[in-house]
């Protein structure tokens, strides 16, 4: 078993803490040539990687592999923070997805890694002293409070996604389209989508990972 760190948005965050999300997409990097694709069932999995098959190729396949691991493997998540040190002198982290705060361990290794987090940014403000937000990419591990199991990997269209998968990924249906289609219950994942990938990345209809996981116990 290995782990490896992923990032996740705060409204994603917050569906982790609630057991409503238990899978993400990620695009497929480099993108296989749309046109040489044989079809969808020409790709599988196996041992963290993807075999795509091209036309004219003899049956000779190009392997991509997960950048995340493997089933059985774990992703521990980064997410925007910063350090906090309460009025009471508590030190620890707060998470911007929801405020929580979480005491740091209490060791001299654990200090200094709160110090090196701190001065990312300063700021005071009421008798707390705390750090600038520190965006995702730069959490460190040991101020990550989710770990997720792989559990399955699959690739496939983004446009591919159904009504139990927008479910997975954490979206509500809303009220006014329960009897709609899929079509209109993804329109909330399609507006996350772009809100994260650039407005018209939805219709490029790109390769993506399909990552299920569960939420390891603390």
């Amino acid at each position: 078993m290995s782990e490896h760190p992923i990032l996740f948005s705060a409204p994603m965050v917050r569906a982790l803490l609630d057991g409503r999300k238990t899978q993400t997409r990620r695009i497929v990097n480099p993108q296989p040539d749309h046109d040489a694709i044989i079809a969808v069932g020409e790709i599988g999995t196996s041992r963290g990687a993807a075999y795509v098959r091209y036309p004219d190729s003899g049956g000779l396949t190009t392997r991509l592999p997960f950048p995340y691991g493997q089933p059985g493997d774990r992703l521990w998540v980064r997410e925007n923070c910063r350090a906090e040190e309460l009025e009471s002198g508590l030190v620890g982290v707060r998470y911007q997805a929801d405020g929580a705060f979480r005491e740091i361990e209490n060791t001299q290794e654990a200090a200094e890694s709160w110090f090196d987090l701190r001065h990312y940014g300063r700021g005071t403000k009421v008798g707390l002293l705390y750090g600038r937000i520190v965006p995702s990419i730069h959490m460190p591990r040991w101020a990550s409070r989710i770990t997720l199991e792989i559990t399955g990997i699959r690739v496939e269209r983004l446009l591919m996604i159904s009504e139990d998968d927008c479910a997975a990924e954490g979206i509500a249906r809303p009220e006014w389209n329960r009897n709609d289609t899929v079509l209109a219950y993804s329109i909330p994942y399609r507006n996350l989508w772009e809100s994260i990938h650039g407005l018209g990345s939805w219709h490029i209809n790109p390769w993506v990972w399909v990552v299920e996981f569960q939420r390891c116990k603390p």
